[in-house]
């Protein structure tokens, strides 16, 4: 959508004032622990785009709490996996030996959105090491958080969602739906009976590009969609709209713990 249609479905700019007075009506406040899922232009027309948004949000949170985004790189993967395109096989071989490593200071999210591509750039926010399933995390023990994070199992006991999760944080859903609720991949962890596949990503290692393989699980958010529904059946969240965003503001563990009971 480009800008002058943006502007032209917008009843008002959005600002960063404004934005922080969204948030506190939704429910956001001081000191709390959030992961942020956005899209751009579902806010409408916002006045310094991304920008505005991360300091409203950062306004509102304060560096008492914790502002955490996805920062995944699902293409620093093995290109043999690879669809929605897949690359031509003969160039398999040569990619795989000229792709470049993870790096948390220089690989770019891929598929994330503009709003999290800003944020793993700003100032005091880290990144956690993981090549394909990163988070960025600013504010209150950010180091803690983005330091415990396993390779193997990346959205499991050992990621970012688990400290959420520990902390009875919440997930903040900017004009966005399950299907994008990270959070329901740790859930799957609490489930019995997911396949365990192994993956494949480039990391630097005593200084060496080296493929280094990972366990994670089978994952599948199609179902969530639906497990969402559900559980707005059965738990209260709050619901607004920030700009022209319909979001939702979902405490973490409930949803985390209600994806596990019911993923099959």
């Amino acid at each position: 959508m480009s800008q002058e249609e943006l502007i032209q479905q917008s009843n008002a700019p959005q600002t960063r004032s404004s934005l922080a007075n969204d948030f506190r009506k939704l429910g956001l406040y001081e000191g709390m622990t959030v992961i942020v899922h956005s899209s751009m232009r579902s806010l409408g027309w916002v006045c310094g785009g991304p920008v505005a948004i991360i300091h409203a949000l950062q306004d509102v949170i304060t560096s008492k709490g914790t502002i955490i985004m996805p920062a995944h790189s699902g293409d620093i993967s093995d290109p043999r996996e690879w669809s929605n395109p897949a690359i031509p096989e003969e160039w398999i071989p040569e990619v795989m030996k000229e792709l470049p490593p993870f790096d948390p200071d220089v690989t770019p999210t891929f598929g994330m959105g503009t709003i999290p591509e800003a944020f793993r750039t700003y100032p005091n926010v880290r990144r956690s090491y993981h090549p394909a399933l990163s988070f960025s995390v600013w504010g209150k023990n950010r180091g803690e958080i983005a330091s415990n994070h396993s390779l193997d199992n990346g959205l499991g006991d050992k990621s970012p969602l688990a400290y959420i999760y520990r902390n009875k944080g919440y997930v903040l859903m900017l004009g966005t739906d399950y299907g994008t609720n990270t959070s329901m991949h740790y859930g799957e962890h609490k489930a019995a009976g997911i396949k365990e596949v192994h993956k494949m990503s480039p990391i630097l290692e005593n200084g060496q590009r080296v493929w280094k393989e990972y366990k994670e699980l089978d994952y599948d958010e199609e179902k969530f969609p639906a497990i969402g529904e559900k559980f707005e059946k059965e738990f209260a969240i709050w619901e607004g709209y920030v700009g022209e965003a319909r979001s939702k503001l979902i405490y973490q563990p409930d949803l985390v713990d209600f994806t596990g009971k019911n993923i099959k």
